[in-house]
């Protein structure tokens, strides 16, 4: 429609001074057909911009239940009115279209149309199953990897919204976490949201149950979906171990534990009252580890030593660190059975983390690297304790765990920008490099923040370190704590990181605190990730995974795609020599399709170095020149061809894929043949007979992946050029010839090798391969072995393109 309009409105220009007002008329009608919506998509569910996807999902389906067509059938709006809050769940839902929105609104999401939508009992019955439950964590693509590497033991239960099966064990699953509750982490992953997730784990029926241990893979459960199967089952990997006591190891097992800081968690079982069962015992076993050992005593068989301990009756205690019986009053005395009050209470008893004063602060943290819970006050939130279990999670990474009050130390919070309770990770030699944590204040998001930052070179920026004109390039991401996307993003910088240590460097910029800098450099949405390299900034517009990153970056090290702008598109493209070929992709940063292009056409770029130059125009910010090339849609895909007389001639894509081998193919289809078509003669005389390096294309004129491998044939052609000959054979109009070299299937690769007096075998020598790159590499390696003490110019010529393009060098930046 939008295309329509702009096109009617341009033939018409000329009329306008006869027909104003039907022309008038016409621009309202099409001005009202391209806009969408103007509610703001946030308002229409209810919901603030950092709203979590487990808000999303609970504030439409509230909506869903109410406003659906189905549940409203006298009302003529009702179906339009879904439609509206129906668009604004997919698009805040989705991660990238949520990003879009927020930085270019409805037209950043013209490629996204939407409009379906599912019966009521659909969003009664099988939408968000385990939302509403506390004890069930569900994961989705963006906290999947930092709950199962957090160190604790996860069960997770991978389901479809439609399965019937999933259905038939929600309540049970719903038993078995509250049950679970505390000794392991209950996880639920709905495949229909998150199918990408699914399929790199291998889910391929549903409901799939599967326990993540700690540095082990995963582990598929297949019995009886029964709560007690599940337990029994889940229990297994719960490796602590309740200890007997008795006379003989009483006195050394607390020793051993109080020498280490540990204390002892123990039932005694005597003749009256109720002692804690051994299953509960396992469980709490599981729920304090390394923080607690937990044992018991049968006071039957143990009289005498219960009797000292004063044991009369069937109780639960637990002994601190250097506690007697002497002196109770360290004792703490539990009365209940539950394990999971238990555990509570005891936790809360626990001593708390290692509090950092303003005259240590310093000192500590030159020292040793630390995670710093930040507080304001004495204020304890329900369920604090649990971060008591930080100390040990993060012990084995060499991680020391304190906490800091900011009301004591203000000068130390002001000056590191901490205004509110934060969490803190110290990577060691004071606080010059140090990442706040902008996740889910729960203890396994936090866990896996400190592990996966103290090794990744990204710090928290402020006014006091934000690169001014630095020699070396920043990576900096400006963000907003409040932002999904923003915090989504989050670990796949310290990933990418890791990959260009002493290269570039990363740091975050929260926008929210220091809103004048980022002002200064005309941040309008979250998140915004740029590159300053000296007076040189290139904005990173892709998805967000570290290795898109990664390839934005390898882009800027060494471009592939050319930059065109009015004035070089003059002299690059229009002037192009008679032997250059050029493609032009014409786009606009907010159209959907182009950010979806540009990866591939950047690997199409990088697939076709040397044979066809790339290049791209950004419309928005060049919009006369396009407009002055007739572009009337985004992207526009463009080839100049070779030898063209007239320098204004072009042919455009109208293919239906973009990915880089069909945008390869089709460009590499106008360059002329290299390779030489062979006769039967040909093929004896010169291949078999002759004196040089042939490879040859065995192919049928009908076989379509024989026609798909062509343009990569023709690759290979002209990287070997002037040293291995490269020929094809036609099997359909020579059976003959494709026969005596042993041809069983199209297309087929094979090379033969000039061997001297060596007489040239028909069958040649298979290449398993049908890339380019891949083949060449191959027959390079082929050469060397034929001659092993002098590498030929081939082999000489791709070593040194290999040395100047297989490293970072930040000067290319």
């Amino acid at each position: 429609m939008e295309h329509f309009c702009l096109n009617f409105l341009a033939s018409e220009k000329r009329k306008l001074s006869s027909n104003k007002i039907i022309l008038c008329i016409f621009v309202i009608t099409c001005l009202s057909a391209l806009v969408y919506t103007d509610e703001d998509y946030y308002k229409l569910l209810g919901l603030s911009k950092s709203a979590t996807n487990r808000q999303i999902r609970q504030a439409f389906k509230k909506l869903a239940l109410t406003m659906h067509p189905d549940k409203n059938p006298n009302n003529p709006e009702a179906h339009d009115n879904f439609l509206k809050i129906n668009r604004a769940y997919e698009v805040l839902k989705d991660e990238d279209l949520r990003k879009k929105y927020d930085k270019y609104g409805e037209k950043g999401l013209q490629d996204h149309q939407g409009g379906q939508y599912e019966s009521w009992n659909f969003y009664r019955y099988d939408f968000g199953i385990y939302d509403d439950d506390v004890e069930i964590i569900t994961l989705d693509k963006g906290d999947f990897d930092a709950a199962i590497t957090s160190g604790e033991l996860w069960f997770v239960n991978f389901y479809f919204p439609r399965c019937s099966h999933c259905h038939d064990l929600a309540p049970t699953w719903r038993e078995f976490a509250k049950e679970m509750d505390g000794v392991i982490r209950i996880g639920a992953v709905n495949c229909g949201d998150n199918r990408m997730l699914c399929r790199s784990k291998g889910i391929t029926s549903y409901p799939s149950l599967y326990i993540f241990k700690p540095g082990e893979g995963a582990v598929k459960y297949v019995g009886d979906r029964s709560k007690e199967q599940l337990i029994q089952f889940a229990m297994k990997y719960v490796t602590t171990q309740v200890t007997e006591l008795w006379s003989g190891n009483f006195a050394s097992a607390f020793n051993t534990a109080f020498s280490s800081g540990v204390g002892w968690l123990v039932t005694f079982c005597a003749k009256t009252g109720d002692c804690l069962s051994s299953q509960t015992q396992l469980k709490l076993a599981g729920m304090l580890e390394g923080l607690v050992e937990i044992g018991w005593m049968d006071c039957t068989t143990q009289v005498q030593l219960c009797t000292d301990l004063e044991m009369t009756s069937s109780t639960t205690a637990y002994f601190p660190p250097g506690s007697t019986i002497k002196e109770k009053g360290g004792i703490l005395f539990l009365n209940s059975l539950d394990a999971r009050e238990i555990y509570v209470e005891v936790m809360q008893y626990l001593p708390d983390l290692e509090k950092l004063t303003e005259q240590s602060f310093q000192n500590k943290l030159t020292h040793h690297r630390w995670l710093i819970f930040f507080k304001f006050g004495g204020t304890v939130e329900p369920g604090d304790y649990e971060f008591k279990k930080t100390k040990v999670l993060l012990q084995s990474d060499n991680i020391q765990v304190g906490t800091f009050d900011c009301h004591e130390g203000s000068r130390i919070c002001k000056s590191l920008y901490i205004h509110q309770p934060s969490v803190v990770i110290f990577k060691g030699g004071g606080t010059r490099a140090f990442e706040i944590h902008h996740g889910k204040k729960v203890l396994y998001d936090i866990v896996s923040f400190a592990r996966e930052s103290i090794n990744a070179p990204v710090i928290t920026l402020s006014p006091k370190n934000f690169p001014k004109n630095d020699r070396e390039p920043w990576l900096v991401d400006f963000f907003a704590p409040w932002c999904p996307p923003c915090r989504a993003l989050l670990p796949e910088l310290r990933k990418a990181s890791k990959q260009l240590v002493g290269q570039l460097k990363f740091g975050t910029l929260d926008c929210t605190v220091h809103d004048s800098l980022c002002n200064t450099h005309g941040i309008q949405a979250y998140p915004t990730t740029l590159i300053f390299n000296q007076s040189n900034v290139h904005e990173y517009e892709g998805h967000h995974t570290a290795d898109e990153l990664l390839e934005f970056i390898q882009e800027l090290i060494s471009p592939s795609v050319i930059a065109l702008t009015p004035e070089n598109f003059e002299g690059l493209v229009r002037r192009r020599a008679q032997d250059e070929i050029w493609m032009v992709d014409f786009y606009a940063p907010w159209c959907g399709p182009c950010q979806a292009l540009m990866p591939e056409w950047k690997r199409m770029a990088r697939r076709l170095n040397g044979t066809v130059n790339v290049g791209s125009m950004d419309c928005q910010k060049f919009y006369s020149m396009c407009q002055k090339e007739n572009v009337q849609a985004y992207p526009e895909i463009r080839l100049y061809p070779l030898n063209a007389k007239n320098m204004y001639k072009y042919y455009s894509y109208s293919g239906w894929s973009r990915n880089a081998e069909s945008l390869g193919s089709w460009a590499l289809g106008f360059l002329p043949q290299i390779s030489v078509e062979l006769t039967p003669e040909d093929f004896t005389r010169q291949v078999l007979k002759g004196k040089e390096h042939w490879v040859v294309d065995f192919y049928a004129p009908w076989c379509g992946p024989c026609q798909n491998f062509a343009p990569e044939f023709e690759l290979l052609a002209k990287s070997i050029k002037g040293e291995i000959k490269a020929g094809k054979v036609d099997c359909q109009s020579n059976p003959l010839t494709c026969q005596t070299a042993g041809i069983r299937a199209y297309p087929t690769v094979k090379f033969y090798p000039f061997q001297g007096e060596k007489k040239k075998n028909a069958a040649g020598e298979y290449i398993n391969s049908r890339e380019a790159k891949m083949i060449s590499q191959l027959l390079r390696k082929r050469l060397e072995e034929l001659q092993p003490k002098s590498k030929d110019a081939f082999s000489a010529k791709k070593e040194g393109e290999n040395q100047k393009q297989g490293r970072f060098s930040r000067s290319r930046f």
